[in-house]
């Protein structure tokens, strides 16, 4: 395969002459030019994002691997996107991210690419871009934090503070002890410590063969971290050379692994969002039904909080990707490419002998099939999804009236109010809370309970939005209902008092109105209009998907030609004079 750099820089005519001068006014010798690949490092740092923070010593350690190699190192910064500062989501920014990383690796010279990515939305985002601009990529993940301490029990960031902050609403925390809980949280770099997006991104990553085997879950401030990041530097040089591109690697095949992979981890519901939007960028076929049969042939194979016991640090201690995809093998495609040059079945010769406290067997799993499961009915045409091994058992089948909130300010308004008609029975609902109605999709899913039911000892009920759910959280949460009440959707027509059925094992969410009068009701609640948004926020409401289908772009569709990004033809086309 030729370098694709060379469109740049070896032609003895005057634009070739213009990208050698403008490279070596950063110091660069022409020996550092001639002809070595070009390997970009897209680094999401920022001192803004906890989790990306330590990215500067990865970028360091990727271009060791990539001068040994005899490649040309070149770091260039993307946007970085942070789940705990920005508002109103993260999400709402994903696309923007995949567009600045597409967009560098179409317009710069860059052979192959190494992604510096941790917090949720920064390894989907990247991947989207990779996968539209197809030129060799490897993926490095930035690593579990090193896990917090309180009260002499080791927290995760999020799964352990939503269960602290039920405690403080029912008055059972003190405000002194949450303040405590404070300054313990977060005692370092690195993304959350369960199994959360982040390290549910992480573990899909390698999975899907984009990632080196055995990197997804290395601690952030483990001396192997490091290491990694080196040999994806070095492999980046190779990839330059002869592949595979991304399209090559995220086939069907690899995302139904990661389908597999996410059942057997009791992954984050936000992955399915983003396995859909990659499918898409890639151009393989893969949908929610994909998603949800392999989650229904999959057993837990993971005891990592939020669906199990311990933390992400733990998985990679007994034995991490590596090992459970051995486990997995009977159920994977093993014929699928990775990054390294070989098909996944390579990767799986290595002997394994993990630790089962974390890691269970296909004979012995933590947990039955069916952790994930897709749901559609007259509520939820185009799918609904629920992390039913993060939910309760007794509340899997369901039958109870509803308490409908307009907005998540509706929600903050009500929900404590001691006169809002609710019981444990009561389905809480939630509406434009989608990709439009938030905008962006907030993870506002995980609805409270009610402070006066906390107080009588109510720990879960079923919850229904558009929105969707921290990967650390837990509860009987059904998310993603698509179509969105913001556009049309049947959610809009619920009222309070509507009876809705949840059945989980029937794959079934129906609201007991007859069809007739959903439809006078939507008639009576058009879609919502964003006359007032401008900037990003008219643009991505604009043009924005639903749930089942990635929530990525409508104009993003994969290109005919999946084997080559070119240099635009005509470039300084006529020009012949000096400067």
């Amino acid at each position: 395969m030729s370098l694709r750099s060379a469109a740049w820089f070896a032609g003895e005519d005057l634009p070739g002459f213009l990208h050698r001068a403008s490279l070596r006014a950063t110091g660069l010798s022409q020996a550092a030019l001639s002809g070595r690949p070009i390997v970009g490092i897209a680094n999401s740092w920022s001192e803004l994002v906890s989790c990306n923070a330590h990215f500067r010593g990865l970028a360091d350690a990727v271009r060791r691997g990539v001068l040994q190699a005899g490649g040309l190192p070149l770091e260039f910064p993307t946007i970085s996107l942070g789940e705990n500062l920005m508002k109103p989501t993260a999400m709402l920014y994903r696309n923007l991210m995949a567009i600045d990383v597409e967009e560098s690796l179409r317009s710069y010279p860059f052979d192959a690419v190494v992604l510096l990515g941790g917090c949720d939305k920064t390894i989907p985002a990247q991947l989207m871009g990779a996968a539209s601009a197809n030129v060799p990529a490897v993926m490095v993940p930035g690593g579990p934090a090193a896990p917090a301490v309180f009260h002499g029990r080791r927290l995760g960031v999020g799964t352990d503070l939503w269960r602290y902050t039920d405690r403080l609403r029912a008055g059972q925390m003190s405000e002194a002890e949450f303040a405590e809980l404070e300054q313990a949280a977060m005692p370092g770099v690195g993304h959350c410590t369960e199994m959360g997006t982040a390290s549910t991104m992480a573990v899909l990553a390698e999975t899907l063969g984009v990632a080196l085997p055995g990197s997804a879950a290395i601690p952030a401030g483990d001396a192997r971290r490091y290491a990694a990041a080196e040999d994806a530097g070095t492999r980046a040089v190779f990839l330059a050379r002869s592949g595979p591109r991304p399209r090559q690697i995220v086939t069907r095949a690899a995302l139904l692994n990661a389908a597999t992979m996410l059942a057997a981890i009791g992954g984050s519901t936000n992955a399915i969002v983003h396995l859909l939007a990659l499918a898409r960028r890639s151009g393989a076929p893969f949908s929610l039904d994909d998603l949800d049969a392999a989650a229904a042939r999959t057993p837990l194979l993971v005891n990592v909080r939020p669906a199990g016991e311990h933390l992400f640090e733990d998985f990679f201690r007994a034995g991490g990707v590596p090992a459970l995809l051995r486990e997995l093998e009977p159920l994977l495609h093993t014929d699928a490419l990775t990054v390294t040059g070989h098909t996944l079945q390579e990767q799986l010769r290595a002997p394994a002998s993990p630790d089962r406290r974390v890691i269970g067997t296909l004979d012995d799993p933590f947990g039955a099939p069916g952790g994930l499961a897709v749901l559609r009915g007259n509520l939820a045409p185009d799918g609904a999804v629920i992390k039913a091994s993060a939910a309760s058992g007794q509340l899997l089948r369901h039958r109870g009236p509803a308490i409908v909130f307009d907005s998540v300010s509706d929600l903050a308004a009500r929900i404590d109010d001691p006169a809002l008609p609710v019981t444990a029975d009561s389905v809480l609902v939630l509406r434009n809370a989608g990709p439009v109605g938030g905008p962006g999709m907030p993870e506002w899913g995980q609805l409270p309970i009610p402070a006066k039911l906390l107080r009588e000892g109510v720990t879960d009920m079923v919850r229904i939005s558009d929105a969707r759910m921290s990967g650390t959280a837990y509860g009987t949460a059904v998310l993603h209902v698509a179509p969105e009440s913001a556009v049309g959707g049947p959610l809009a027509a619920v009222r309070d008092g509507d009876l809705i059925d949840l059945d989980v094992p029937g794959r079934r969410l129906h609201l007991d109105v007859d069809d007739s009068e959903i439809r006078h009701r939507l008639l009576e609640s058009p879609p919502r209009t964003f006359t007032g948004a401008s900037g990003w926020a008219r643009l991505y409401t604009g043009h924005v998907l639903q749930a089942d289908q990635g929530c990525d772009f409508a104009f993003h569709e994969p290109e005919i030609d999946a084997d080559t990004t070119p240099l635009p033809t005509g470039l300084l086309s006529g020009w012949h004079g000096g400067w």
